[in-house]
């Protein structure tokens, strides 16, 4: 990469510091741009933990939340964190909407564009489906997680998680466990976190495990117990069955005695190693209760304050061009 690649986001001004329209995904993105989102997430940090949530920069702003997938915390996130901004919120469900009564994708595009949308947060159970949308409308359009592909604003609150709890992300060891093949979490993450400097170690049986992922430059483990030796940060994932079509375990309960995180497998990794998920959580398959809600290694609760944070960084940065603020037009 060229040598200003490497420059910190401090020393980037404006529109220099992140230049996409959209933010569709991590890949494409530059390490400094990653880092710029997670810089401006930490005042949010901040000021989410004050009385006065409110911020007004988005006042007069129409925020639609587009989820064709069903969705609890991802769609309550980015509600708050538009609300908290200004924005006036509009959440639009695939269930009351004519996507049901066989409107094709194209044509939703269209009609939310003629609606005069400043910003759009889509979900959608389609890998690619989010890109389509952005390349119909006129405004920023974020990825809520479409299908196998990637959930951009996880892997930024989790690499947000990272760095907060552990001071940097550059030279931790994280270890990603769990169904691999299907999780658009997994795939952002690694993005992300290689990105960043830290080294990755993903953990799933053969057939959860994608083919020739250590060309994501991740080192690929089979054996869970082998794979946590000095891991700085366990991340677990849960099975995505809605996304399965056949077996591809034998049973949860063979696949918690190989995969699942209780507090003796813990013991294989770092005595401070955080412990992470990105929720809805699976206890008793992927991860035990005491081990997901352990006072000082679980982050879990921490992830979703983080998830608020991001989400206004990310709503904030993309519009600064449509509403004129100084550097981004």
């Amino acid at each position: 990469m060229p040598a200003s690649d490497h420059r910190p986001a401090a020393v980037l001004n404006g529109r220099e510091a992140f230049p996409h329209r959209h933010l569709t995904g991590i890949a494409g993105l530059q390490p400094h741009e990653i880092m710029f989102l997670l810089d401006e997430a930490e005042q949010w940090v901040d000021a989410n933990r004050t009385r006065a949530k409110s911020d007004h920069r988005l006042d007069g702003l129409t925020q639609i939340n587009a989820f064709f997938e069903n969705s609890t915390r991802t769609l309550l996130s980015f509600e708050i964190a538009g609300k908290r901004l200004g924005a006036d919120v509009v959440n639009m469900h695939a269930a009351q909407s004519s996507v049901k009564k066989g409107e094709t994708l194209i044509d939703t595009a269209m009609t939310l564009n003629a609606m005069r949308a400043d910003v759009i947060v889509i979900r959608h159970g389609s890998s690619g489906a989010v890109q389509l949308i952005a390349d119909k409308v006129n405004c920023p359009v974020l990825n809520a997680g479409d299908g196998w592909h990637e959930h951009p604003t996880q892997a930024l609150l989790d690499a947000l998680t990272i760095r907060r709890r552990r001071g940097s992300i550059a030279g931790q060891r994280v270890v990603i466990c769990g169904d691999i093949l299907h999780s658009r979490v997994a795939r952002s993450n690694i993005l992300a976190l290689t990105a960043l400097a830290a080294e990755v170690r993903v953990v799933a049986p053969s057939t959860l495990m994608p083919a020739a992922v250590e060309q994501m430059a991740v080192t690929p483990f089979h054996d869970f117990d082998t794979a946590l030796d000095g891991a700085d940060v366990v991340m677990m994932l849960r099975l995505q069955n809605e996304r399965m079509s056949g077996a591809f375990i034998p049973s949860t309960r063979e696949y918690h005695l190989r995969y699942g995180l209780t507090p003796e497998r813990l013991e294989r990794a770092k005595p401070d190693a955080l412990v992470m998920h990105p929720g809805p959580m699976n206890r008793g398959v992927e991860i035990v209760s005491s081990v997901a809600d352990h006072p000082e290694r679980s982050a879990v609760t921490e992830q979703v304050e983080m998830g608020v944070a991001v989400r206004m960084a990310c709503l904030d940065v993309l519009t600064r061009g449509e509403r004129g603020v100084e550097g981004w037009a």
